[in-house]
């Protein structure tokens, strides 16, 4: 067998400092045989700008998923028939109402249940699709 060490001689991982300043199991700066690290350089003002854009990308991207989870938990509350005078299912009907009152009775059904379902339903896909929608062009960028 031969030794397919690419570095012969004694390596900076086998010699441990004896300078108070390092700790005792980690190797000496002064035999390691690579060239020390420089800070990385400053990124460039486009970098900077792309993760802005990302960032607005995620905020977009979370306020049309909360909306669509305040309209899909009206219509999961209305159609397993929760109390209408509970404080918590006022609070996420007076949200709902809301961000729906774009869309109220554009369906006008004699079903009340289907009438809830299409009327808050409608604008939770419109609100994720449009903000995925931007979310995506934002981290596009």
């Amino acid at each position: 067998m031969s030794n397919t060490d690419p570095m012969a001689g004694p390596h900076a991982y086998d010699q441990y400092s004896q300078n108070s300043q390092y700790p005792h199991n980690s190797p000496s700066p002064q035999n390691s045989p690579y060239p020390p690290q420089s800070p990385p350089p400053p990124r460039p003002r486009r970098e900077r700008r792309e993760g802005g854009a990302r960032r607005t990308g995620l905020i977009v991207h979370t306020i049309a998923d909360v909306a669509a989870a305040f309209l899909g938990l009206w219509i999961l509350l209305y159609l397993l028939e929760a109390n209408q005078g509970n404080v918590f299912v006022e609070f996420v009907h007076g949200v709902a109402d809301w961000l729906a009152w774009w869309s109220q009775d554009v369906f006008t059904m004699d079903t009340e249940g289907l009438r809830v379902l299409l009327n808050y339903g409608l604008p939770a896909v419109i609100y994720l699709l449009v903000g995925h929608g931007i979310s995506a062009r934002l981290n596009r960028v």
